[in-house]
Parts: structure tokens; sequence; C-alpha cells
């Protein structure tokens, strides 16, 4: 992030040399600082909200019902992993979190994950096959309530905030299965292939068909509200507030992101490079159907989640939340996964250096959820 950061503020300066616009660029930092603050506190209800929602659904079971239907895909997925074994609990749960937006719950749970899969591998230090395939699913954002872009989308005066839900919804879901086909594919290559052999027991099931994932996703879309609390008895309210804390501490904990990304970001276009930047980048990613204006969201999002968050927040403040540009923005947002952090940290924490091919499968979901967006976008929401 440091890099990113660096950068952006070095092409400002570079361009307000060359357009002669310093004073500008000077008040477009002093701008986009407040403008930072503002956001963050004006998203500080909405998140508040919808995580207090969320908690309640936890709660309530939701979660763990989830888990039920999730098993039997991941069982299909990872035949190398007993259904009994711990890892399979703690990547039921994880994925079935983080599919909530429940990513203070996911990230426990998925650490858990690599640990116990890390007892089943034969060579510390080097990923296994069932390794990469779980961090492919989980960076590819699979996500079913992009909330945090909805309340984001309703505070900058959208007509229809949660508009993006069918486009969040097919845009993380052919990420995933991209990074799926990915991680399975690229395990099959000899450059990356394990130096030892894999454990010899496996089991035999049924290859899986991505088909079957569908009704996954119709079923968990559904558990969303307050209905579930009620018929299972759960203090709603307490639990509640319980929740909306957390996502106050949420939205006060992005503000200094907020204003370092969003700074630099206008002093960059105060100096009229980004407008020159997306008119040299325009010609080829049009051909894609990506407009320019999102390929710096594109490239940040594997790389940072707030600065991919404040990139967005410009790109609707800029262009409005509605239009083609704020709708394809606030989908790619939801869909898309900070890849290189999720890495880091899972990979991290169980030691292990040698990562294979989980950098390719990551980019591939990244760049497969980055096309679905363009396209989900352009299609039903036209």
């Amino acid at each position: 992030m440091n890099h990113i950061f660096f950068a952006l503020i070095s092409l400002a300066i570079v361009f307000a040399v060359l357009n002669g616009t310093p004073a500008e660029v000077g008040q477009g930092a002093l701008d986009a600082a407040k403008a930072s603050v503002d956001l963050a506190i004006g998203l500080v209800g909405y998140i508040a909200l919808f995580l207090g929602l969320m908690k309640v659904v936890e709660a309530a079971g939701g979660l763990a019902f989830m888990a039920r239907l999730i098993r039997p895909v991941l069982v299909r997925l990872f035949p190398e992993v007993p259904p009994d074994h711990p890892a399979m609990g703690a990547m039921v749960m994880n994925i079935a979190a983080n599919a909530l937006g429940l990513g203070n719950a996911a990230t426990p749970f998925g650490l858990k994950a690599m640990k116990e899969l890390n007892d089943l591998n034969t060579e510390k230090g080097t990923a296994t096959n069932a390794m990469v395939l779980f961090l492919a699913i989980n960076t590819s954002g699979l996500a079913l309530l992009p909330t945090g872009i909805i309340g984001l989308r309703a505070l900058k005066g959208s007509a229809d905030a949660a508009a993006i839900f069918p486009t969040t919804l097919l845009a993380t879901s052919i990420s995933t299965v991209v990074g799926i086909c990915a991680a399975v594919g690229l395990s099959r290559l000899p450059v990356f292939a394990r130096t030892a052999p894999a454990p010899a027991e496996t089991i035999e099931r049924e290859p899986i068909s991505f088909l079957a994932l569908l009704p996954f996703f119709i079923a968990m879309s559904a558990l969303v509200g307050l209905v579930v609390g009620v018929v299972r008895r759960v203090k709603v309210y307490e639990v509640f507030v319980s929740g909306a804390k957390e996502g106050f501490d949420l939205a006060v904990m992005i503000i200094p992101y907020l204003v370092a990304i969003l700074s630099a970001v206008g002093m960059l276009r105060a100096s009229g490079g980004l407008q020159r930047i997306v008119g040299w980048v325009s010609p080829l990613t049009s051909a894609l159907g990506i407009p320019g204006e999102v390929l710096p969201l594109a490239l940040l999002r594997p790389l940072s989640g707030s600065g991919a968050f404040g990139i967005t927040a410009e790109l609707i403040t800029t262009h409005g939340p509605d239009t083609l540009i704020g709708n394809i923005a606030s989908t790619m947002n939801g869909s898309t996964e900070t890849t290189f952090y999720v890495l880091a940290v899972y990979f991290g924490s169980i030691g292990v250096t040698k990562i294979r091919h989980a950098v390719p499968a990551g980019l591939a979901a990244d760049a497969a959820g980055v096309l679905a967006s363009c396209w989900a976008v352009h299609w039903l929401l036209g």
C-alpha cells in the first residue's frame, strides 16, 4: 500500500508540474481529505445497521444453516481432506461467514482451517492443493451481501442502492468458479508440482457439477432478515446492538485509510493526470467492456481492501452511484477480494513459504471478477 500511495502522489506532482496546476493539486488534497471524513461518518449508520442484522442472523443459526448447505459441495471439492476432519468444518464455517459478510467471524475460521490443513501436509512449508484451492475460494470474493457498498450507494443518493445485488451475485459466482478451476488446473502442471508425494489415501468421489452451486446461492440469499431471530428466540435487541457496535468501530477505523487514498486520488485528479491516464488506456479497456475510469480500482483491489473502497467511493462521488461507472465500480468492489493480503495472512500464519500456484489462481479469479462485473452491469443494468 505504501508503494501505491507514493506512486499516486508522485504522479500528481509530475502532472501538476507539466500542466501548471500546483495550487489546484493542493486544494484537491484538502477537499478530498474533508470529503473522506464526511463519507466515513455518513457510513456509520448504514454499516452499524447491516452488521447488527447480520449478527442476529448468525445468532439465530443462519451461519450454521449455510454451513450445512456448503458442506456437501466442499466434500467433493476437497477429496484429500477427510469429511470428518476439523479442517473441513473450519473451511465450511469460513466460507459461510464470508458469504454472509461476517468478515470478523470468517478470519478466525480461515486461520483455523489453514492450521488443520497444515496438519495433513506431508511437506511443511509448501502449500498443498487443498490450501491453494481454499484460498482461491477466499480470494475470489464469494459474497452474497455487499452491505458496505450498498450503504455507500445509499449515502450518495442512489435511487436503487441494492440494484447491484444481482450483478454482484453473478460476478462473484463467476469469479469463484474461475478461481476453483484455475486452482485445480494449475495444480496439475509440472511447474507447480510438489517435491513430496501427496498423501496416499484419497477419497474417490464423483466430479462436482458447478450447476449444483446455483441453489446454494439462492438458499443463502434468503437467510437475511430478523424473522429467523424471532423464531429462534434470539435476544434480538441485545445481539443487534452488539453487531452495530462492531459496525461503528469498523466505520471509524477506515477513516485514516480513506483520507490517505482519497487525498492522493484527489491530487491526481486535480492535476489533470487522471484524465490523461484514462484517455490513454480507454481504447484498450473499452474493447473488453471495461471503462478506463475503473481500471485503477481493478488494479488496486487485489492489493488493498481499504484503498479499493476509497477508489470506489471516489468514482461514485464523481460519476454518480447509478451511472454505468458507478454501477461497475460498486459491483467490482463487492465481487473481488484483496488477494495478496489474504495469501500473506493465511500462509504466514502457518509458515508456508512455497505457495506454488496460489498467486496465479487468485489473480485469475480477480481478473474474472473484473470482467464479469463489467459484463453483468452491461447486461443487467444496461
